[in-house]
């Protein structure tokens, strides 16, 4: 019952502070991490009993399932280059500078300090999505930001546990080993989602009921992690393949599940987010009491890996610039960063999240001799606090940064990309229009001409952004009071059902050019999607 009322208290405190994070312009996952972090020093409230090796299982695969469904494989094709810097690059050498502070600092092996160096090295694509979402940074940056998210935990996973093996057993550490595991990882989870993309996909076509869709999508991050984890290849890259695929993959003509699917996941997102930044604060109490030097001199060698941590990554923004600059990257990489303001925002937006302090407390209490690991509640504490400072920090500096440099998002270049893309479904419902099969559709007939002719005025007038004003239903033209009222009714009706199959073939052309732009190079998912929910929105409308 405890657990239960913890988990039902964060959830009610993540739907309060979401809208008090709106009200307040701070982000709300940062509240709820202060709020749990205080509530930790309140007798009586004690923090889950949690396996560590479960909170990575229960909390990551939805959420990264989540966050994954709002980009695209032509985006990651776009900026493999840039993503791989990051999420590679940058994760290494965040790894070895850490490490490298903690041996010269404590005296820590080097397997033990290349483990917590692994655990606070990769940002998190979840914090990442709850502080700089609702800040308007630019979408490029944003979606360099998510991409880097997704992938760099496989690189510190993979480091991590080839670390903790090592300390645990007394043996050295292998570049070759490490390398050799991350490539078989990798390869290993990538035929994994895509294998559980491909069958998901075959149940989800066969099943008529939206609910049970849903319910299919909530199960499946879980058993492709757990799969992969089970082969020992990264549940990571495997969870978030199943969801770029599946994505990639989807049914233009599911308006009710697309619809759905996005309701039901938003609510998840924010629930399961907000239980795991409240675990995150509530176990920071049991954390100190666990250390055996003086807190004084752990939150001193916190501070200075903190500096590190936040250092290394600035630099490396620097490093990207440069090589921006002088033309390493190519043409479709270049503005990330393209300038010093946007390299700043990326390196101070480098949020640690759910699997720093997992990994943390993964780290095992004993070696296999039966002593106890070295400065393991040191070591934990170092990972908790930058995931404090890295999330509170920026979380609630990010918005004076972003006003200062002026980096928010153009909304008049945003609303043209939004214009552009609508452009492009009305362009294809016209096309559907001048060339559908009239007689197949029953409209071949003077009054079916008619029809026609209209529906084509009002999609040609239709807003280029979508911006949702409905369709009018057509009104009878006919005027002739000399006619049969049954014959009248008879002529509105037929007129009425022309028009609804009519707009519904145009609508689904329409629905059918926006799913395939999004998967096209240069297409910002976010804005595809923006438009392809207000023309579900307008078919569902339609009873279509």
């Amino acid at each position: 019952m405890a657990v239960l009322l913890v988990v039902v208290g964060a959830m009610l405190a993540a739907v309060l502070f979401a809208g008090a994070g709106d009200r307040l312009r701070l982000p709300w996952p940062v509240l709820l991490l202060l709020l749990g972090a205080g509530a930790a020093f309140v007798p009586g409230i004690e923090a889950p009993d949690i396996e560590p090796d479960l909170i990575l299982p229960l909390f990551l695969p939805p959420l990264l399932y989540a966050t994954a469904q709002r980009t695209s494989w032509a985006l990651f094709r776009l900026r493999w280059r840039t993503i791989a810097f990051l999420a590679v690059g940058l994760v290494l050498a965040t790894v070895a500078a850490v490490a490298g502070t903690l041996v010269a600092l404590t005296g820590i092996g080097v397997a033990a300090a290349l483990a917590i160096g692994a655990a606070v090295a990769p940002p998190d694509p979840v914090a990442v999505e709850a502080v700089a979402g609702p800040l308007r940074v630019p979408r490029r940056l944003m979606a360099t930001l998510q991409s880097e998210g997704l992938f760099n935990d496989a690189t510190a996973l993979v480091i991590f546990q080839t670390a903790v093996a090592a300390a645990v057993a007394g043996n050295d550490l292998g570049a070759l080993g490490l390398t050799l595991g991350f490539l078989y990882g990798a390869a290993v989870a990538i035929a994994i989602g895509l294998v559980a993309a491909w069958l998901a996909r075959r149940v989800l076509d066969r099943l008529t009921d939206v609910v049970a869709g849903s319910g299919l999508t909530l199960v499946l991050p879980f058993a492709v992690y757990l799969a992969a984890d089970a082969l020992h290849a990264s549940g990571v890259i495997a969870v978030v393949v199943a969801a770029l695929q599946l994505r990639q993959h989807s049914d233009a003509d599911a308006s009710e599940a697309r619809l759905t699917g996005a309701a039901f996941w938003n609510v998840v997102e924010m629930l399961v987010t907000g239980v795991a930044f409240a675990l995150i604060g509530l176990e920071l109490r049991s954390v100190i009491g666990q250390a055996d030097r003086s807190l004084g001199t752990i939150l001193a060698h916190a501070g200075i890996v903190c500096g590190v941590v936040v250092g290394v990554r600035l630099l490396w923004m620097g490093l990207a610039l440069v090589s921006v600059r002088r033309g390493r990257a190519t043409p479709a990489a270049r503005a990330v960063p393209a300038t010093p303001a946007e390299a700043l925002v990326l390196g101070w937006a480098g949020m640690r999240g759910l699997a720093t302090l997992a990994l943390a407390l993964a780290i095992p209490t004993t070696l296999d001799t039966g002593a106890p690991f070295p400065d393991r509640a040191e070591l934990v504490i170092v990972a908790c606090s930058v995931l404090v400072v890295t999330l509170v920090g920026p979380g609630v500096t990010l918005p004076v940064l972003i006003r200062v440099l002026g980096l928010r998002e153009d909304a008049d270049a945003a609303g043209e990309a939004e214009r552009r893309m609508a452009s492009r479904a009305r362009r294809a419902a016209l096309d559907e229009l001048a060339s559908v099969d009239r007689a197949a559709l029953g409209v071949d007939d003077e009054q079916g001409e008619q029809v026609l002719d209209e529906l084509r005025a009002r999609f040609a007038r239709m807003g280029t952004a979508l911006s949702g004003d409905d369709v009018p239903r057509p009104q009878d033209a006919d005027d002739d009071r000399d006619d049969d009222y049954r014959e009248r009714l008879a002529r509105l009706k037929r007129r009425r059902e022309q028009w609804g199959r009519l707009q519904a073939v145009a609508l689904a052309a329409a629905r059918r050019e926006v799913v395939a732009a999004r998967s096209e190079p240069g297409t910002d998912p976010e804005v595809a999607d923006r438009v392809l929910r207000r023309l579900d929105v307008r078919s569902l409308a339609r009873g279509l």
